[in-house]
C-alpha cells in the first residue's frame, strides 16, 4: 500500500514528518511513503530511503491562508499535489498535520465525496482512563448539521470502529444535554429518533462529563459542539498537567517525591495522550485522508500513519460507500 504525505504540513515539518515516516517504513514492511515537499530540506533529515519516495515542491499552504482559496489557487502546493498522488491513483491515501481546512478543502475538492455521503465528518479518536478511547465525529467539518447528517456520522464512525480498531459492535452515543431521550433541542431529538432505527447499537444519549469513562466507542455530535468538547478536553488536559507540575517542583520535599513518582506519572501522561491513537480521519471521503495534529513529533506522525494503513487494509471506505449504497 502507498501512502502520500505532506512532508511540509505542520509545526515541526518537515523534520518530525521524515522521522515518523522512516519508522512506520522500519515496522511495517507492507506501505510505501511518498513524502510531497522540498526535496533539499527533506534529504537533511532522511537517512534510511527504503520504501520512501520524494515528490519536490517548494509552494506551500501557510496555516494563515484562506483554505478553499489556497488549494485553487496553490496547485503546486506540498498537500495539494499529496492529495492528487490519491486522485491519481498513485496513492491509496493521503497525511497532513498542516492547515485543517486545507485538507478538508481538499479532501472534498481533489480526493471526492462517496456518492450518498452529504457532508464528511472530522473525527479523532480521544483517550479514555481504561485506555479503551472513543471516536468523536464530527469535530469541526461542519459547524452546521441535520439529523441527516448525524445518522451518517453514527453509521461511519461504527464502520471505522469495527474495522480498523477491532471493535465488535462499537457503542454509539448521541451527545447530548443528559441521557433522557426527550432531552436536548431540535436537532438532537430528530437525531435520537433516527439512531434509535438504525442498524448500528446505539445506546441513547451520553454526557460530556462521561466521555473520559469510556461512556461509548462512537459519540455522534455537530462540527461546533465537537470542536468545542476537543478543545475543552485537550486544554484541560495540558492545564492538570501544568498545576501537577508546578505542585511537584514548589519545595524540596515535592521535588523528592516526584523522582518516585515519575514513571507513574509519565504512564499517566502516555494515556492520555490522544496523539497515540493516530491523527483525525476525515470520513466520508473515496479514500482515507489523515489530519494529523499541528503540533505533531515524529511519534504522532508515525500513528497517523499507522491509522492510515489499517483504514486501507480493513477498506473503511469500501466499506461505508456500500453501507451507504
Amino acid at each position: 500500500m502507498r501512502l502520500a504525505i505532506d512532508a511540509m504540513g505542520g509545526d515541526n515539518a518537515p523534520k518530525e514528518v521524515v522521522l515518523g515516516a522512516m519508522k512506520a517504513v522500519q515496522t511495517f514492511n507492507d506501505i510505501h511513503i511518498i513524502l510531497v515537499g522540498d526535496e533539499n530540506k527533506i534529504r537533511q533529515h532522511l537517512t534510511n530511503e527504503e520504501k520512501i519516495e520524494i515528490i519536490h515542491t517548494e509552494e506551500v499552504i501557510l496555516g494563515t491562508d484562506e483554505p478553499v482559496r489556497a488549494v485553487r489557487r496553490k496547485k503546486d502546493a506540498s498537500l495539494v499535489v499529496a492529495a492528487r498522488q490519491v486522485t491519481e491513483g498513485k496513492a491509496d491515501a493521503c497525511l497532513s498535520a498542516g492547515n485543517t481546512g486545507a485538507l478538508m478543502a481538499a479532501g472534498l475538492f481533489v480526493v471526492g465525496r462517496i456518492n450518498g455521503i452529504e457532508r464528511p465528518a472530522l473525527a479523532p479518536t480521544l483517550p479514555t482512563i481504561g485506555g479503551e478511547g472513543f471516536l468523536l465525529l464530527d469535530v469541526g467539518a461542519n459547524a452546521d448539521a441535520k439529523p441527516e447528517h448525524l445518522l451518517q456520522y453514527a453509521l461511519m464512525g461504527s464502520i471505522y470502529s469495527e474495522k480498523a480498531r477491532g471493535i465488535k459492535q462499537p457503542r454509539v452515543g448521541l451527545l447530548n444535554i443528559g441521557t433522557e431521550e426527550t432531552k436536548g433541542n431540535e436537532l438532537t431529538r430528530n437525531t435520537y429518533s433516527l439512531l434509535k432505527e438504525a442498524d448500528i447499537h446505539f445506546i441513547g444519549n451520553v454526557e460530556a462529563r462521561d466521555l473520559l469513562n469510556g461512556v461509548a466507542d462512537v459519540v455522534v455530535t455537530d462540527g461546533f459542539t465537537g470542536n468545542m468538547v476537543l478543545k475543552t478536553i485537550e486544554g484541560t488536559a495540558m492545564s492538570v498537567f501544568k498545576m501537577v507540575k508546578q505542585t511537584l517542583m514548589s519545595s524540596l520535599k515535592t521535588k523528592l517525591a516526584a523522582a518516585v513518582l515519575k514513571p507513574d506519572l509519565n504512564e499517566i501522561k502516555n494515556k492520555m495522550d490522544y496523539t497515540e491513537y493516530g491523527g483525525a480521519g476525515l470520513f466520508g471521503l473515496k479514500a482515507p485522508v489523515i489530519k494529523a495534529h499541528g503540533s505533531s513529533d515524529a511519534n504522532a506522525i508515525y500513528n497517523s500513519i499507522r491509522q492510515a494503513r489499517e483504514m486501507i487494509a480493513t477498506d473503511v471506505a469500501g466499506t461505508i460507500k456500500k453501507a451507504i449504497e
